[in-house]
């Protein structure tokens, strides 16, 4: 049984996951019209997967208020490594994600920094809430994270998050909608790519 100094830590703990759940989420996940994506991620061009765009994510707790944050994000995959930057609506970049084997590194805008094994247990110790960082990685560019399943697909269910996947242009989808319900908590996550 968790006592009353318990609870209310948890309770505090998820409060703050809300500053952060903004910012980070990005892959998280757009009310958008008029937000700046912040500029691509300079890198020699060779194979890398690109992407810039807008997120918004809204998170719901039965009788607490609606918690909404949206921004920009780049992002930059050449299969090794993984960047991504997210900024608020302005344009202004306010985390720096990078994720190579075996470590994920957070920079926030201050200089602060925070690391973990893969983004996801980043995304966890930074929210203490999951994120779906590494199956973006697939969902992106319109592909399950099993490999499995067929090319453009319009749904998937992965990680315990439903996406719906749409607009498709020659990298992968240009609209995903992602939603998860975790007990009486729905995190829904909109995600739209820049035209090229």
């Amino acid at each position: 049984m968790m006592s009353r100094h318990g609870k209310e830590g948890m309770a505090l703990a998820r409060h703050g996951v809300a500053a952060w759940l903004l910012p980070l989420l990005a892959v998280v996940l757009l009310v958008l019209a008029g937000c700046a994506a912040p500029g691509r991620i300079a890198g020699d061009a060779g194979q890398a997967f690109e992407r810039t765009g807008r997120f918004s994510l809204t998170a719901e707790s039965p009788g607490r208020q609606s918690e909404a944050v949206q921004g920009g994000f780049a992002w930059r995959d050449d299969g090794r490594s993984l960047r991504f930057d997210l900024s608020n609506p302005m344009g202004s970049v306010l985390a720096r994600v990078r994720v190579e084997p075996g470590a994920a590194i957070l920079e926030r805008s201050n200089g602060e920094r925070e690391y973990a094994e893969d983004p996801d247990a980043l995304a966890a110790s930074v929210l203490g809430e999951a994120i779906p960082v590494s199956g973006l990685r697939y969902w992106l560019q319109g592909r399950a994270g099993t490999g499995e399943g067929a090319s453009q697909p319009e749904s998937l269910r992965e990680k315990g998050w439903e996406i719906q996947l749409s607009r498709y242009d020659e990298l992968g989808p240009r609209l995903l909608r992602l939603s998860r319900q975790d007990g009486g908590r729905r995190v829904q996550m909109r995600i739209v790519i820049d035209s090229q």
